[in-house]
């Protein structure tokens, strides 16, 4: 299919090309600079988007792992994870009393089942001394804290199934497995909830992917999410927990976000990760890759087209995106003065546009300066790097090349 011309702006520089897209900005003009784009995410790997319809096109999820990852083959991993928990802001561990919670000595692996009592309905654990902890009740009648016993080690909270952890702003998440208090830089104790790999999955595959999605979708996001938890636990053994619970590492939001559907995925998945010779990859993935996959610094992170980033009814909103910044911030990010160019100066070359840029220019009252798309995204807070400097307002439906867009 042939591409319309949408643009007044030059689109054919590749990776190795010297032509420009160049955008002429007039700052009495507009405060604003507009902005387009493709893809939400750094592209690597697979996108979620894309698992969709590759689902709807009736593909398996070994079908999507295996064009996502490709060179790779299927593997197994168990064991436990520790995930620090960053709504946790306290210098201790908050939890509701509940029937048989327990507190764990982890330097002795000493277990105590704590007391119960009606007026008992919050346990903590907080610093004492150097490296120690102690592990305090809240009285309601009395409206206040009561040692119950000190050690001279961290420790963790355990429940039979369940333990219900009060944050600083007064909500309560559960999560499966120990909440354990552990030594931070600072004099304070960070919390990490201590888990199966299995039950950890349950609370990170309904928030990076739609519980509503096709099952192989969903299995391909469950071991993707698997393999990326392996991959980032076997490089943490000196640390005191393997990933965070936000967008950093993996979204995690414990038991409250469980969700039949993804678990049934994590089920028929269970324990499977992708390796390559024989070792856990670093599985990356992001929402849309904008209808091509980006290359990375391993064999198997790809440059290639995917059909599948916008197949019809996956219910991608982020195939193409035009936003506006402040012609202020778009200098600011370029710290050239009075911008009065700014261009893509060199592109990967696979996909529409010219493909994802790579390097862009501003030309201004003060010089001129370079930096990579990365670097811009990072600065305007943008979607993607795969973007463009449109002249005229942008024609969303004619912007791609007919083989990726809708």
């Amino acid at each position: 299919m042939k591409k319309r011309a949408v643009i007044a702006i030059v689109i054919a520089c590749t990776a190795v090309s010297a032509t420009a897209e160049a955008r002429e900005i007039d700052p009495t003009a507009s405060a604003d600079t507009t902005i387009s784009g493709r893809g939400f995410g750094h592209g690597r790997g697979m996108s979620q988007y894309g698992a969709q319809g590759a689902a709807i096109a009736g593909k398996s999820a070994q079908q999507i792992l295996d064009f996502y990852y490709p060179g790779t083959t299927v593997g197994k991993a168990t064991g436990r994870i520790r995930v620090r928990i960053s709504a946790d802001t306290t210098d201790g561990v908050r939890v509701a009393a509940g029937n048989n919670l327990r507190i764990r000595d982890l330097a002795r692996n000493k277990l105590y089942t704590l007391p119960k009592a009606s007026m008992r309905n919050q346990w903590s654990i907080d610093p004492h001394g150097e490296h120690g902890t102690k592990v305090s009740s809240y009285n309601t009648k009395a409206r206040k804290w009561t040692l119950w016993k000190t050690f001279q080690s961290m420790t963790q909270f355990e429940g039979p199934a369940l333990t219900s952890l009060i944050l600083p702003s007064g909500a309560v998440r559960r999560y499966r497995g120990g909440l354990r208090a552990i030594d931070a830089p600072g004099k304070h104790l960070d919390t990490v909830n201590v888990v199966s790999l299995e039950h950890y999955l349950r609370g990170v595959v309904p928030r990076e992917a739609l519980s509503s999605w096709r099952p192989a979708a969903l299995q391909a996001q469950s071991v993707a999410a698997r393999t990326y938890s392996v991959f980032h636990r076997n490089r943490s053994a000196k640390r005191a927990y393997d990933l965070c619970d936000t967008i950093a590492c993996q979204v995690y939001g414990g038991y409250n976000d469980e969700k039949n559907a993804t678990n049934a995925a994590i089920t028929a998945t269970a324990g499977q990760v992708r390796l390559y010779k024989g070792k856990p990859i670093i599985a990356e993935f992001s929402s849309s890759n904008g209808g091509a996959t980006a290359a990375g610094q391993v064999p198997y992170q790809v440059m290639k087209l995917d059909s599948w980033d916008a197949y019809p009814g996956n219910g991608n909103p982020n195939v193409t995106w035009t936003v506006t910044r402040k012609t202020a911030a778009v200098q600011a990010a370029f710290d050239v003065g009075t911008i009065r160019t700014l261009r893509v100066i060199r592109r990967t070359g696979i996909g529409p546009m010219g493909g994802r840029a790579a390097r862009v220019e501003a030309i201004g009252s003060k010089g001129r300066r370079e930096l990579s798309a990365d670097q811009l995204r990072g600065r305007l807070h943008l979607k993607s790097a795969w973007l463009a400097f449109p002249v005229a307002p942008l024609d969303m439906s004619t912007l791609a090349d007919g083989s990726v867009d809708r």
